[in-house]
């Protein structure tokens, strides 16, 4: 059986709700970041980088959610849209962009308005203006377009949602409140029952959640790098 290891961050969810929205079979791993389950052997083995989520798919790795939602959709032929070259370029182009732009801003923008020490205004408003510029285009896009790629609901909307719904958080409720169509999709989503139920996968578990020192430690090498 498919072993998904997870927590409750926002790029656990992207893969939580496409086990959930497809009934595909799996075991449920946790890992506790804040304790450093992500520096086991195990699962370094599973995901080198010592980030969540990451699958074992009966001895097949996939980490990075967008790399595994891409997997477990051509597996199950779910979640895709018609195989046309546009929408598989568009499929491609758009997870991307969500992989390597909106994730990375929005977390970043996160850590510094709420871990890092709060003289670095720069660090937070450069990470911040990213995650708007990135939001507006989004925003734009949905504006001509009932889902990410055309008029059938994929993967791509899985990965937006995974940090779009939280789009409050990183952005502020004011901040968030002008991505009219990003919340259009969003709220159709959070209305799904799979949706619910990947967000509550998490209370099945009893995950650390204090960020104290050992924490901070753990979750930000370069602390230790600092030290010593």
């Amino acid at each position: 059986m498919l072993k998904f290891y997870f927590n409750g961050a926002p790029n656990p969810n992207k893969v939580a709700l496409f086990l959930e929205e497809s009934g595909l079979p799996y075991e449920l791993v946790p890992v506790d970041t804040r304790k450093g389950d992500q520096f086991k052997p195990e699962f370094l083995k599973v995901n080198p980088n010592g980030k969540v989520p990451a699958i074992d798919d009966d001895g097949v790795f996939v980490f990075d959610s967008n790399a595994i939602l891409l997997y477990l959709a051509e597996k199950t032929g779910k979640f895709l849209p018609p195989n046309t070259p546009q929408n598989r370029a568009q499929t491609l182009s758009w997870l991307m962009f969500i992989a390597s732009g909106l994730g990375p801003y929005s977390g970043q923008a996160v850590h510094f308005k709420v871990a890092a020490p709060k003289d670095l205004d720069y660090a937070l408003n450069r990470y911040l203006y990213e995650a708007h510029r990135h939001y507006k285009i989004l925003d734009d896009h949905l504006a001509r377009s009932k889902y990410m790629v055309g008029d059938t609901y994929t993967i791509v909307d899985m990965a937006l949602w995974g940090w779009a719904r939280l789009a409050p958080f990183v952005l502020g409720e004011e901040g968030a409140a002008k991505y009219k169509n990003v919340k259009r999709l969003v709220d159709e989503i959070n209305a799904r029952p799979a949706a619910t139920r990947a967000i509550a996968l998490k209370d099945k578990f009893t995950f650390k959640a204090e960020m104290d020192d050992e924490a901070k430690h753990i979750m930000f090498g370069h602390l230790k790098t600092k030290a010593a």
